[in-house]
């Protein structure tokens, strides 16, 4: 029995080792530049096709203010875990050993000295120094994290909801002790709450159908007037926190999909422009263009449009099995965007320059 219980310690020991060595474990830069077919623009495919690499979700935090670095998920070593990318050198660091990683959770930290992310239920915070991560928070027994994930601007709560049965609610936990409130409970699964710049606010989806916003404290839960006859495809903050951005596919197939800016102050909702059937899009650092991805079977693009003419650029073809995930992101100055797609084999990460087309914006720091 003592030799037992002493081999079964051993074990334990062995695994918690081998589990640390795996983390700092870097790899080669995977880079190719190949020339657009559509626009023969440079395309970088950043990551190998023979593993499946992917962008978090698209309102999170994942490339360096400076462009020093990016962080995504890959599957390169076994499992999903978090790798940092240089982005000047293109390799590559291994950056957790988690069992049961959520890709989308994952986000750098306001001042980029960590990251945030979901292994199973546990909510837990590394950092970039030295690798070392910590448990943050735990979903309760009886309880399913929601869809979505994020942090508050400073960084001080992260957001996300918690159902069980029909029933939800929307959770403020604070990262540095730990402490959990709850914001909201809802009737229905909630998902993807997203801070307000400046504002103690988080505005959350009711899935595709509708928007809601919330005071952190709980007051004032309210349905936005948004768009009738359609759905919400995605949803995000303008930077400066005034207005809510969001894409409106109608139910009419015959209609083209657009974005629609809500001012909740105000209660107004207006159409920005229509767009080439985007599945997502992001803004750039003020708002002024948008990047998104096509729909289209027929032209299965990236694109870029310029929110004061209303007109679209073709940057590449995406040709993703899947245009809902090829999430395009802008870098914070607007100079690069960044999207992926599975047209070489398994979903990989590409990036395509934009400085041509898009003026530099000011990252905060």
């Amino acid at each position: 029995m003592r030799a037992t219980r002493r081999a079964f310690l051993a074990a334990l020991s062995y695994s918690a080792l081998d589990a640390e060595v795996e983390k700092g474990k870097n790899f080669p830069p995977e880079w190719k530049r190949y020339p657009d077919p559509a626009t023969e623009f440079d395309v970088y495919r950043l990551t190998d096709p023979a593993y499946s690499s992917r962008l978090p979700a698209s309102y999170n935090h994942v490339v360096s203010r400076r462009h020093g670095f990016l962080i995504f998920t890959s599957d390169r070593a076994g499992s999903d875990q978090v790798l940092r990318m240089d982005l000047k050198t293109g390799e590559l660091r291994q950056l957790t050993q988690a069992k049961e990683l959520d890709p989308a959770s994952v986000t750098l930290t306001p001042d980029e000295r960590g990251f945030c992310f979901f292994d199973g239920p546990s909510l837990r915070m590394s950092i970039l120094a030295t690798l070392r991560d910590r448990e943050i928070y735990r979903v309760p027994d009886g309880w399913t994290r929601g869809e979505g994930a994020s942090l508050t601007g400073d960084g001080i709560s992260a957001l996300f909801f918690e159902t069980r049965g029909s029933s939800a609610r929307l959770r403020r936990i604070s990262t540095a002790r730990g402490a959990a409130t709850t914001m909201v409970e809802t009737p229905f699964a909630g998902s993807h709450p997203l801070a307000r710049p400046r504002r103690a606010q988080a505005l959350y989806r009711q899935s595709s159908d509708a928007l809601w916003l919330v005071n952190f404290d709980g007051q004032q839960n309210r349905k936005l007037r948004t768009a009738a006859d359609g759905k919400i495809a995605s949803a995000i903050w303008a930077p400066n926190g005034r207005t809510i951005l969001y894409l409106h596919v109608p139910d009419d197939k015959t209609k083209l999909a657009a974005i629609r800016e809500h001012t909740p102050d105000e209660n107004i909702d207006k159409q920005v422009s229509t767009t080439s059937q985007f599945a997502a899009f992001q803004s750039n650092g003020d708002a002024s263009v948008f990047v998104g991805a096509s729909r289209n079977r027929n032209s299965p693009d990236i694109l870029i449009l310029l929110r004061v003419t209303r007109r679209e650029l073709t940057l590449c073809e995406h040709r993703s099995s899947d245009p809902y995930s090829v999430t395009p992101v802008f870098s914070p100055d607007s100079q690069r965007v960044y999207f992926q797609s599975d047209r070489d084999g398994k979903p990989a990460i590409y990036r395509v320059q934009v400085e041509k087309f898009v003026e530099e914006t000011e990252t905060e720091p």
